[in-house]
């Protein structure tokens, strides 16, 4: 009885750190570019109270074991990277990735951070940041002069200069992919890490072999299915609640071998 409440205590944590997941997801239903994460679980040690293929007092051999679990806990957080839906802002510096492949981003400290938010803009200098100010790698410089912007499905920039008709080639885009993109740290604000398990990014062009296409005017919106979301927190929700049940029963069946010696 002593195990079935710590047992269902686990079981209730556990479907804590669920719960905290799921809202977690929802909370960024309309994050650019937010990929969705579901929490893995592993059960805990067994006792063997009786191991298999011993034999009975009728010489009988047990063809399986007798074991009591411990319970679960939460092991890891699996990103989905599936694409999200693409949504027309009309807005010249709004760049979507259709496909795999993450925008290089620089911190100040001249690290190199990857996000798949494409909600650029201009800072001072006429630099493209992302929505924080951080400076898009390889940097990029729009003229003050230039009248018009053009992105490229290859991620190739050109502007239109005032009173010129031929369009100049300003910067190239280019992305980042991993071998092991669920390995990528969340550090928020949109924004990953790479990581020893991630392994170190493979570099390449828009539109090329393993690389997803840049589409102006368009931003990737999270892949978060609130339905699905809504029916994991219920199910989260009544789990969490049958291990509260389980520690109750417990708890009277504790009670009533108390009170025996009465």
């Amino acid at each position: 009885m002593i195990r079935a409440l710590r047992t269902a205590s686990m079981g209730m944590f556990t479907q804590s750190l669920r719960v905290d997941n799921i809202a977690n997801n929802l909370a960024n239903t309309n994050t650019t570019g937010f990929k969705t994460s579901n929490i893995e679980f592993q059960d805990l040690f067994y006792q063997t109270l009786r191991p298999a293929g011993v034999t009975d007092q009728q010489n009988t051999q047990l063809p399986t074991e007798l074991q009591i679990g411990h319970g679960s806990r939460a092991v890891a957080n699996v990103k989905n990277f599936q694409q999200g839906d693409m949504v027309n802002t009309q807005n010249t510096l709004d760049i979507g990735l259709d496909g795999n492949g993450f925008f290089q981003i620089q911190k100040p400290d001249g690290t190199i951070v990857y996000s798949r938010d494409g909600n650029l803009g201009l800072n001072a200098t006429g630099q493209l940041v992302n929505s924080s100010g951080l400076v898009l790698e390889p940097a990029i410089t729009i003229p003050d002069d230039a009248s018009a912007i053009n992105v490229g499905v290859e991620g190739v920039i050109s502007i239109l200069v005032v009173g010129e008709v031929t369009p100049q080639e300003v910067g190239q885009i280019e992305l980042a992919k991993f071998v092991n993109a669920g390995g990528l740290k969340n550090i928020g604000g949109n924004l990953y890490e790479a990581t020893a398990a991630s392994g170190d990014a493979v570099l390449g062009t828009p539109g090329t072999e393993g690389f997803g296409r840049t589409m102006q005017g368009f931003l990737e919106k999270s892949n978060v299915n609130v339905v699905n979301e809504m029916v994991e927190l219920i199910v989260a929700q009544r789990a969490f609640e049958i291990n509260s049940k389980a520690i109750r029963t417990a708890e009277q069946m504790m009670e009533i071998a108390n009170n025996l010696k009465r």
